[in-house]
């Protein structure tokens, strides 16, 4: 006589099912924003059907935000990597009003995933769990992820391929890979390439085969900047024209920032606050709070991000992530836009995966009292922040 087959759960390690709920979470607020917006193809969409025809511009694209009139023709302002993952819907067009949520949902679920084996590979053992749903559901990855946004696409592709990279960091440290890594998460979002020079440095220093090593890391950077360039010149007439300082803004603010300069020390100071200092407007009305358009302080979006302090200077890798986190804030801060449409400061995912692992370092054991109550606040955050843009918070 067969034995009754084992239910489901009992066959489920727990690592598995902790993947389980995370995608369920994803999946469940995915829905409930495809439900609450008109589903529609967004401009990634027609831009991956132009692609398909050879063309990189469009008529459609003109008078929407962030276009840029070149030659008579309408680009937009975006990076090379973003259409990509958008190229199999252009066969299947019955998904194309939902392609946007599809391809952002997927990558944020398996940059999500990755967090696990990253919260591991950089010490935290018996807090792994708990540290890893804090990264999927207490920082800004949520967020990116479930509004099929194509601006937001960029940073959910940038942070799982920085991910990727700190696990190769903590592991086996390729530098054919760790470039080739960097350059993809270059392509998604360009301020992350700045972490190529303190990896450049720790990855050459004192090894006898030191060049060998920077070569092999930096030419699959240049490969990636030669993507660029290309394509920049494709649409601009020069390679080093992205689009951000020509495109058309519709925020007079911004208007007034950009005309300071793309790139200025005078937008340091703004930026800082957006992203340390910022609170919610306060409204007359329950909840009496709500969030800013223009971004809010990290220690109120994701305040367990503070147990990255806990890694200390001394140890010469954590010294490495500091300096990678702080390499990428620098253009950052230097930008004119810290982002509009958002809660929180979501530029700052382009380090977010460093600070994670710093995190990671920092905590090591058991989360504490403190930790929890830390990782809690964080994923109550987010959530609001998830609900309020469903609510039309940023209409």
């Amino acid at each position: 006589m067969t034995a009754p087959a084992a239910p489901v759960r009992a066959r489920l390690s727990p690592d598995a099912a902790w993947r389980l709920f995370i995608a369920a979470i994803y999946a469940g607020a995915t829905a409930v924003a495809v439900w609450s917006y008109h589903a529609v193809p967004d401009r990634l969409m027609l831009l991956a059907n132009r692609f398909r025809e050879g063309r990189l511009d469009s008529p459609l694209f003109a008078g929407t935000v962030d276009s840029v009139e070149s030659g008579g023709r309408f680009y937009l302002a975006v990076g090379p990597l973003q259409p990509l993952p958008y190229l199999p819907f252009t066969a299947l067009p019955a998904l194309q009003p939902v392609a946007g949520y599809v391809v952002g949902t997927t990558l944020g679920v398996l940059a999500a995933w990755l967090c696990l084996p990253l919260m591991r590979a950089y010490g935290a053992r018996e807090s792994a769990r708990g540290l890893a749903t804090f990264a999927a559901l207490g920082t800004l990855l949520f967020y990116v992820s479930v509004f099929g946004d194509l601006y937001y696409l960029a940073h959910v592709e940038a942070f799982l391929a920085l991910t990727v990279l700190l696990i190769e960091w903590a592991g086996r440290r390729r530098p054919l890979v760790l470039g080739l890594l960097l350059g993809v998460a270059f392509l998604a979002r360009a301020p992350t390439v700045m972490a190529a020079i303190p990896l450049g440095m720790a990855l050459m220093w004192r090894r006898p085969d030191w060049f060998r090593r920077g070569a092999a890391f930096a030419t699959p950077l240049v490969g990636a900047l030669a993507v660029y360039g290309a394509y920049n010149l494709a649409r601009f007439g020069s390679p080093t024209e992205a689009g951000y300082g020509l495109s058309l803004l519709t925020d007079p603010a911004l208007e007034v920032r950009r005309a300071q300069g793309v790139f200025a020390v005078a937008h340091v100071g703004e930026n800082l606050r957006l992203a340390l200092l910022a609170v919610p407007r306060f409204i007359p009305r329950l909840p009496f709070f709500e969030a800013d358009l223009y971004g809010q302080s990290l220690l109120l979006v994701s305040p367990a991000l503070v147990l990255a302090a806990r890694a200390g200077f001394r140890s010469p890798r954590v010294r490495v992530l500091w300096a990678a986190a702080a390499a990428i804030a620098a253009p950052i801060l230097l930008y004119y836009g810290g982002g509009f449409v958002q809660y929180g400061f979501r530029y700052s995912l382009d380090l977010t995966p460093f600070l994670l692992a710093l995190v990671a370092l920092g905590v090591r054991g058991r989360l504490g009292p403190m930790d929890r109550a830390l990782i809690a606040l964080s994923i109550a955050s987010v959530t609001y922040g998830v609900m309020w843009h469903v609510r039309g918070g940023p209409g």
